[in-house]
């Protein structure tokens, strides 16, 4: 069995992951949330969702 995913709630449709290991993270990518208002890390599949109610300045 898996361990779950690590969900991140944030309030963009924009988010930088870097793996948050410092030396043994992944590089730093900038990803941009679903129309949905999710997105995960292709790298350490981090799950960042958009927190409910949240209003992004750069909404698709």
């Amino acid at each position: 069995m898996t361990e779950p995913f690590e969900v991140i709630i944030v309030e963009t449709d924009r988010v930088a992951c870097d793996g948050g290991g410092g030396a043994l993270g992944h590089p730093k990518v900038y990803l941009n949330l679903s129309a949905e208002g999710h997105v995960e890390c292709p790298y350490c599949s981090r799950l960042y969702k958009l927190r409910e109610g949240a209003h992004p300045a750069h909404a698709h």
